[in-house]
């Protein structure tokens, strides 16, 4: 499965975003769609993840300010950006697993500065 993630840029503090994961096949049986996220010089770190059943998971960093969905009609994963900050500025990724095996995305740049 190829992921395409798109729908960064540059915003303001406290400005709003939204991200696209776009799958190229049907999403309807992958259990878990995520979202991570990379800054420059730390970890990657898995912001926000949903299942099949509508589960929801957040990092404690963004609860609150995030919200992550799924569309399986249109096999799409978004991820709602709200009161960003300049924490926030990371390269975004999406990812799923299915047997076994991790698919990324090519990430989405997100830079939040006034």
């Amino acid at each position: 499965v190829q992921l395409q993630a798109s729908g960064g840029g540059l915003v303001q503090p406290g400005g709003s975003l939204r991200l696209s994961c776009a799958a190229s096949e049907s999403i309807f049986g992958l259990n878990i769609m995520s979202w991570y996220r990379q800054a420059p010089g730390k970890e990657r770190e898995n912001v926000a993840s949903i299942l099949n059943s509508g589960s929801t998971h957040y990092a404690v960093s963004v609860k609150g300010r995030f919200t992550i969905s799924r569309d399986n009609a249109k096999n799409t994963v978004y991820l709602q950006m709200n009161s960003l900050k300049p924490e926030d500025t990371a390269v975004y990724y999406c990812k799923t697993i299915r047997g076994g095996f991790a698919y990324w995305g090519q990430g989405t740049q997100v830079t939040v500065s006034s």
